[in-house]
């Protein structure tokens, strides 16, 4: 993992270091990279050096550099409407190059204030931060919830990422891939947290947000090492993986909890039913039964709803329930 000094905090820096082909090729092979490195490439210099691309970044989800195609062209009367910055970070825990994804508060650069920081699975501009990140704007202006900084993971390979080991047969088959929870985890604790903490104006305050798979790896986080964020929000996780391993084994993890200080857990769930919803059923009640100090949890299903619709609505209570603003109606 690399850092670059911003003693003031006011503007994120973006580190220069000079960046080969070489490590652009790490993110696996036949791996799809994110869509600034593919048409960054073009732009390497004979050298392959691509500092000035990594520079031009500062743009986020427009996400453009100076060679872009047609594509990506303006007329002389368009801007690009930028909700956030976007950089690649060295993990050393994974192995790889992530995107990472930021929206910050719209005075962030004058405000002199400081901000709890949602981090954001599934976070890339194809996945679930344009939606979030407005979501997290919205806050700014309703003052129903808390302004935010949204640190985005942009996917690689979710089912890796997001999942334990399954001893299911057919997952295994289905998912050779699967069962990087821990590593990714890692990753979050060792990595990404102190990156943001660093680089941005942090209160000390963390929530971390994911739906379906990325949903079981936020109950995952929190059975497993529960003081690692101060809240946790899942819609609809898949808690049938692994023929409900994570919540069956939920007691026990549960009993071996430190003192938790204070936590925040809100769990929503739509319409999936079977298997999904009994996982979800086992862990209301290993904590139901537990009553651990210092946790507070919302249980807020959405029958209503389905697995492809339930996020966003989700996203929106749960900032309400869980960062409320000084208007919360």
């Amino acid at each position: 993992m690399f850092l670059r000094g911003n003693p003031d905090k006011t503007e994120p820096a973006f580190d220069a270091r000079p960046l080969k082909t070489k490590e652009i090729a790490r993110f696996g092979e036949g791996t799809p990279l994110p869509w600034l490195d593919r048409h960054a490439l073009a732009c390497v210099d004979a050298s392959g050096d691509l500092r000035d691309v990594l520079k031009s970044t500062a743009l986020a989800i427009t996400l453009f550099c100076a060679c872009t195609g047609p594509a990506m062209a303006y007329a002389p009367d368009e801007t690009p409407i930028v909700i956030g910055r976007s950089t690649l970070l060295e993990s050393k825990v994974l192995g790889q190059l992530r995107r990472i994804n930021v929206h910050t508060p719209a005075d962030y650069a004058t405000s002199g204030k400081t901000y709890p920081v949602l981090f954001l699975l599934d976070g890339g501009e194809r996945e679930d931060f344009p939606h979030i990140a407005g979501l997290a704007q919205l806050g700014e202006l309703s003052w129903t919830y808390r302004e935010m900084i949204v640190v985005g993971i942009e996917g690689i390979d979710r089912r890796h990422d997001l999942t334990h080991p399954s001893t299911v047969a057919q997952e295994q088959a289905d998912f050779p891939t699967l069962g990087g929870s821990a590593a990714y985890r890692r990753f979050l604790s060792e990595e990404l947290k102190p990156w943001v903490a660093a680089r941005y104006r942090t209160n000390g305050e963390s929530a971390i947000m994911g739906e379906s798979l990325a949903g079981l790896f936020v109950i995952e986080t929190l059975l497993k090492q529960p003081t690692l964020f101060d809240a946790y929000i899942a819609a609809s996780p898949s808690l049938w993986w692994s023929d409900q391993a994570l919540a069956r084994g939920a007691p026990a993890d549960i009993a071996r909890w430190p003192a938790l200080g204070s936590r925040k857990l809100y769990l929503t769930i739509g319409d999936e039913g079977s298997t999904m919803q009994e996982g979800v059923d086992k862990v209301m009640a290993a904590i139901g039964a537990a009553k651990p100090a210092g946790l507070t949890l919302v249980y807020d299903p959405m029958p209503h709803e389905q697995h492809s619709t339930i996020y966003h609505p989700a996203a929106l209570k749960a900032f309400r329930t869980v960062w409320p603003g000084p208007r919360p109606d």
